[in-house]
């Protein structure tokens, strides 16, 4: 007699790319679970977080028999399980890519405290919490008890000690295919550098450009790859850094075929972060994983994976003075290579087993 496999409903309520990346990954790898998804797209970010259950409301899949929930952070999960009292029944598990706490402020944002609210009642509703790293777990918590110092009575007491206590750390993984191992650093005198974030302000474009200017000031060349998702609107740091280096520039603007993006990978010598904002830093792990080395600021999630040598000075509000210690370290190394150790335990073959095991810890399931 064939065993019925446990039922699990996945909810990606802004299915950006890395989030859709995620959940496939995790359906193509546990297969011995039947999974369900509904996801809606990356679009209208301030109605996807305040009304994705809204959005939701009438969806026949919420009317079924779950043996689990598996939510992203965008996910609306206390008013979802308070429009269907039956999955309020159903163990709930929330994935922090990120939180509402800890993006860098833009200038254009409207000032609200709302999308931190539905973070925060989203983390008491679920029976479990899972973030891809320890600075965003620990960002989160702080972000919880700054909000909560601000409102001005009747609060729970022990909340942020509370979510903590059913949290963990569970990475979002590193295909396996793209582990390669290289040998060291060969190309000292023009090495090439690999930028592949998103193009928005909170990835430090600016900064990008800082550094590239105060390489050239101390007489350093370099070819540059600038690659990673574009948007209609993007800082004017990209057109500066295309302007003032084009003769420099290998790749610029978006790499449509993924195989190509990761020949790029194995290609380029040191891969670059400039970022105020990366709660894992999937780009820079893809890189370190091909084979690249890694130069980051000391800040972010970064020293969960980067080791101490190859993270140079934060400066946040310096820009300039950390442009100067970035170009410091890079230089430094040109003249003695380090070993680039290879971020094995984020490879997906390492925690797919961790992925079975909360999953199956958390819905109490008998395979």
């Amino acid at each position: 007699m064939q065993l019925t496999r446990p039922r699990i409903l996945l909810l990606s309520a802004y299915d950006a790319a890395s989030h859709q990346r995620w959940r496939q990954q995790l359906v193509n790898s546990l297969p011995e679970f039947e999974w369900h998804c509904l996801s809606l797209p990356p679009r209208y970010f301030s109605w996807r977080i305040r009304g994705n259950a809204l959005s939701w409301l009438n969806e026949p899949l919420l009317q079924q028999t779950w043996d689990l929930l598996l939510a992203t952070s965008m996910t609306d999960l206390a008013s979802l399980r308070g429009f269907h009292p039956k999955l309020a029944q159903v163990p709930a598990l929330l994935y922090l890519h990120e939180n509402q706490f800890a993006f860098p402020d833009s200038g254009r944002q409207f000032n609200s405290y709302e999308p931190q609210m539905i973070n925060l009642y989203s983390a008491v509703a679920a029976d479990q919490l899972l973030f891809n790293s320890e600075w965003n777990r620990q960002s989160f918590l702080q972000g919880v008890a700054g909000l909560l110092k601000k409102l001005p009575d009747a609060l729970p007491k022990g909340l942020p000690q509370a979510l903590l206590a059913k949290s963990s750390i569970l990475p979002v993984p590193i295909e396996d295919k793209l582990f390669v191992k290289r040998a060291r650093l060969t190309d000292t005198r023009c090495p090439h550098l690999l930028w592949n974030h998103r193009w928005e302000y909170d990835k430090g474009p600016d900064r990008l450009l800082k550094l590239l200017d105060n390489l050239v000031s101390r007489g350093q060349d370099f070819r540059l790859s600038l690659v990673g998702e574009q948007f209609r609107q993007q800082p004017e740091a990209f057109a500066q850094i295309q302007q003032a280096h084009h003769s420099r520039l290998l790749h610029f603007g978006y790499q449509t075929q993924v195989e190509e993006y990761h020949q790029l990978l194995q290609q380029a010598d040191i891969v670059l972060s400039t970022a105020l904002h990366d709660f894992q830093g999937l780009s820079m792990l893809e890189a370190m994983a091909s084979g690249c080395l890694a130069l980051a600021p000391n800040r972010l999630a970064y020293p969960e994976y980067i080791p101490a040598e190859q993270c140079y000075a934060s400066h946040p509000q310096d820009p300039d003075a950390e442009a100067d210690a970035a170009a410091e370290r890079l230089i430094h190394w040109l003249h003695n290579p380090p070993e680039q150790p290879t971020p094995d335990d984020w490879r997906l073959s390492q925690l797919t087993p961790a992925y079975r095991q909360t999953i199956k810890g958390s819905a109490s399931l008998i395979l």
